[in-house]
Parts: C-alpha cells; structure tokens; sequence
C-alpha cells in the first residue's frame, strides 16, 4: 500500500484538533489586541493620558511572561483540556468586565489589573499547544502543523482587527470587550466539545493513532493510573528538579536564545513600526493604518509555507536538524533585509524590504514545531512556557531600548540595525549553540517514577 494510500486509511481528525487550538490562539492573540483597537475611545472617554495608556500595554505583557512558568508547569500536572479550558474562560470573564471599567471608582487600576489577569491565564497557550503538537502529530507533520498554529497571531488580525474597529464604531468601545468576551465562552464550548488528548479521544480511529505514534507523535502523553497523584498520573517531573535540568540542556537554551531575537522583530512590528512609518517616512496615520497589514499579511504567507517545507525536507532527507534549521536559518537572515532601508530613499522600496523581512520572520518561525520535537515528554507543557516566556520577554525589553534609541539620536537608523541584527543572532545560537535537534531525557528523580513504569517508551523524533 503507498503512503498516500496509508496515510488516507488513517484518517485526519488530528486536523481537527489543529483547528481547534489554531482558532483558541487567534482568539487569545485577538484579546490581548482589544485595547490597542479601544485605546483612543476609551483612553479619552476615561481621561488617560499616553503614559498611564503605556502601562496599561506593558501591564500585559510583564503578567503574560511571568505567567508562562506556573502555567507550563500546571499544564504538564494537571493535562492541556482543563488547564487551558480554565485560563480560557478566566481570561474571557476578565475582557467582558474590561467593557464595565466606567462604573469603578478608578478605571485606570481597574484595567491594569484586568489586563494583567488576561496575560496571566492566557499563558498556558503556548506551553499547552506544544504539548497537543507533541501528541497529536507525527515528527513528519509537525512543521506544517506548527506554521499553521503560529498564523494564528497573523490571522487574528485580519479576522479580528475589522470587527473591533466596527464595534467601536457602529456601538462604542466597551462593545469589543463584551463580544469579544463572549466570543470566548463560545470558544470553551467548542473547546470541550471536540477536544481531548489522542489515547483519550472518542471520535480518533484506531489506525490514525498507530499511524501518529509510529511517527513519534506521543498518544499516551497523560495515561497513567488514577491512583496516584496528579503529577505521577501525568508523568510530570518535580517543578525546580524540571527547571533545573531544562536549563542544563545546551540544546534548550539555544532554542530559548533564538526564540527571544525572533520574538524582538516581533515587537518592533507590534510597537513601533507605525511610527516609524509616519515619523520616519512621513506617511498620515490612515495611510500608515493600511501599510502596516502587508507585512502581517507577508509574515502569514512566510508562516504557514515553513511548515511545508520543513516537512518536505525532513521527508527527503529523514535529518531533522537540517529540516528545521535550514528554514529558521533563510527566514532569519532575510528578516535582516530591514537594515537596508536605512540605505534606500524609496518609500516603495522601504515597504518592500520590511514586506521581506515580515515574510522572512514568519518563515523562520518553527519554535514550537522545534519545542514539540525537542521538549522532554515529561515536560513539554513546562518547556513550551519557559520558551514562550523567554521569548516575550522582548515585548517588554525591545520597545524601551528602541524608545531610548530614539531619544538619543532621533532617528530610526540604528533602532533598525539593532532589530534587525536579532535575526542573525538566532541563526548563530541555532548552528552554534543548539547543535544536533533530538528529544531531551530527563530521568525521573529517585521516588517519583510514575506508576506504569512498565509502559513502553514512546518513539522520539527521527533524527
């Protein structure tokens, strides 16, 4: 029987739950998104001014990164269905009371503190996405599988950004919140409907499932006898033991390394490039407004595309350092391209270049495909946040460095450079630092070995 034939036999419900957790991060990436849409109603109905609007943005951020430990660790203890189903409609009652800050004596600390409960329990997203891309898909799918889930960031722009704007519009500000929190309890709905781990799940055939774990895809990642503890039914290891040993990994860091300098060009697009479209070109806002969605629009093509080739590489040449290596390594390095505009005086070369660079940055963007490929099994969800939260802490670093770039030279010249430089640094901790990609071991520490420790060990990634 060919492998297309194979493969069709198995069945594609894994698809499915792609869909499911690609369409749980557009909603996240789109609630953290509400007060950028909302800020310039809501900031001159309440009467903030620009610095107290600053840490209401930077509220999130802090909370979303320090989140990300605890909420990978809870993740790995507790499973990804009601780990992430809790932060989901926590985090969706925290955007619907947003739309009610008016009625409190202090608008101001009312939202800050509601904005730091959004990115507190929207962090176990991304450790929990590693650990279902880690399940649910074969070594040889989890490019594509991975590209599609980070589009999400992209997508919700483009799903959500038209709606809030129309909300604001047509009804007032405090409407995005309401719907947008709303959207969210329908999302949970969906959530416990459709979703569940592969060795669990109702609707997944039998042979999908050899198929997912002949390919490494880990079915069984949270079956374990219920008489024992959450941690030992989980597998999961002690917190400070797991964190101690991720760091020991040379491996790991340098995947930590780089997902922070991919996340840096992130940033800059999310903070600051709007106004170096009309500070440094001297576009108007609503001329600005709509350059700034080709570069989302390019990093959402350079995104999913990755994942394509990624596995088409891995397929060829069964190594899957150099299936995930060499796109990262030609997506980063071409993400560079924007400390060219500092040498061109075109504006439609300028917009071109930052185009390329978008689409480069999505291209390389393979992180949590390389997270479930390399994470240990015992600690995926643990690793995915240590990664995430790594990796964001360049939402609250890379704006102030640009900002103090800025007050000193007042110009964009070396703000670019230094962007774009993070590009070429996460090339070099992947060649350099990280070295061969391969499933990390951890062994359990004396004591805490799970119960079935007769249970086979699950094949890893091939190498």
């Amino acid at each position: 029987m060919s492998d297309s034939k194979a493969l069709a036999k198995a069945g594609y419900y894994r698809y499915v739950i792609l869909a499911l957790i690609t369409l749980l991060l557009t909603f996240s990436s789109g609630d953290r998104a509400t007060l950028s849409v909302a800020g310039p109603s809501l900031s001159h109905a309440l009467g903030l001014d620009p610095i107290a609007m600053g840490w209401l943005f930077s509220s999130f951020a802090w909370a979303y990164v320090l989140g990300h430990l605890p909420a990978g660790w809870i993740v790995d203890r507790f499973g990804v269905k009601y780990s992430m189903l809790f932060g989901l409609i926590i985090w969706s009652i925290a955007t619907v009371l947003q739309g009610f800050v008016g009625w409190f004596s202090s608008a101001f600390v009312a939202l800050l503190a509601l904005r730091f409960v959004l990115g507190i329990f929207e962090s176990p997203v991304g450790p929990g996405s590693s650990r279902v891309l880690a399940a649910w898909f074969p070594a040889a799918e989890r490019g594509i599988a991975g590209s599609i889930f980070n589009s999400a960031q992209y997508l919700s722009l483009v799903v959500f950004a038209p709606l809030m704007g129309w909300l604001d519009h047509r009804f007032g500000w405090e409407h995005i919140f309401w719907v947008m929190g709303g959207l969210g309890f329908a999302m949970a709905a969906l959530w416990v409907a459709f979703f569940n781990l592969p060795a669990r799940h109702g609707h997944v055939s039998k042979a999908e499932l050899d198929y997912i774990e002949a390919g490494g895809g880990l079915i069984d990642l949270e079956s374990r006898d219920a008489s024992k503890s959450a941690a030992l039914q989980s597998g999961a290891l002690p917190f400070g033991y797991a964190v101690a040993k991720i760091f020991r990994s040379r491996m790991l860091v340098g995947i930590f390394i780089a997902q922070y300098c991919i996340n840096a060009i992130t940033w800059f697009y999310v903070s600051w490039f709007p106004s170096y479209l009309v500070k440094g070109l001297g576009f108007s806002i609503l001329q600005a407004g709509f350059v700034a969605a080709l570069p989302a629009i390019c990093g959402l093509v350079g995104g999913i595309s990755s994942g394509f080739v990624s596995d088409r590489l891995l397929k060829k040449t069964g190594n899957l350092s150099l299936a995930r290596k060499m796109p990262i390594t030609i997506g980063l390095l071409v993400s560079s391209l924007m400390i060219g505009c500092n040498y061109v005086h075109s504006e439609f070369l300028v917009i071109a270049l930052m185009s390329a660079a978008f689409f480069g940055k999505g291209f390389g963007s393979l992180g949590f495909t390389v997270i479930a490929d390399t994470a240990p099994r015992q600690a995926i969800g643990l690793t995915g946040g240590i990664f995430n939260g790594i990796g964001n802490a360049a939402g609250i670093i890379t704006p102030l460095v640009i900002g103090y770039i800025l007050a000193s030279t007042d110009s964009f010249e070396g703000a670019l450079l230094f962007v774009g430089l993070h590009g070429v640094v996460a090339v070099f901790s992947y060649w350099v630092v990280v070295g061969k990609l391969q499933r990390c071991e951890i062994p359990m520490p004396p004591g805490n070995e799970p119960l079935n420790s007769h249970v086979p060990p699950i094949a890893t990634s091939p190498q």
